[in-house]
């Protein structure tokens, strides 16, 4: 809490929002600053990124994000998997997968899946994930 500096009496509470840490998880590092960018502008504290699926459960085991932005299409391990993996972890975090196909391609895996959501690459916004993680 700090001083009210309008007032005499007690310290106002601290009002000051805490961002959500977020991990965007994508082979394409053009992708990824991207994300990156569009994250941060929309108050989101992007900690970290990684460029397949082992690297990205290993890191969401180490940094703790609330938050992952997960490409379906990863060069070992599908998106689905790690959100599988990461689902599994103590405090698991909300996973929101991404790619630049169609959801239509996925649909039934993406019913199944522990994701909270999906957002085609082209709509990625800062609004779009605050949407889907409340």
């Amino acid at each position: 809490m700090r001083a009210d500096p309008h007032h005499g009496g007690p310290p106002a509470p601290d009002t000051a929002a805490v961002a959500p840490r977020v991990l965007v998880v994508d082979d394409d590092a053009a992708f990824r600053a991207l994300a990156r960018e569009l994250l941060e502008l929309g108050g989101f504290d992007v900690v970290g990124e990684a460029g397949d699926g082992e690297q990205a459960v290993a890191t969401c085991r180490r940094l703790r994000p609330g938050i992952v932005l997960l490409d379906i299409q990863l060069p070992d391990i599908d998106g689905f998997e790690v959100a599988a993996l990461v689902a599994r972890l103590r405090e698991p975090p909300h996973v929101i997968l991404v790619s630049s196909r169609d959801p239509s391609a996925y649909r039934t895996r993406l019913a199944a899946s522990s994701a909270c959501g999906f957002i085609s690459k082209a709509d990625l916004s800062a609004d779009a994930v605050a949407g889907l993680v409340g």
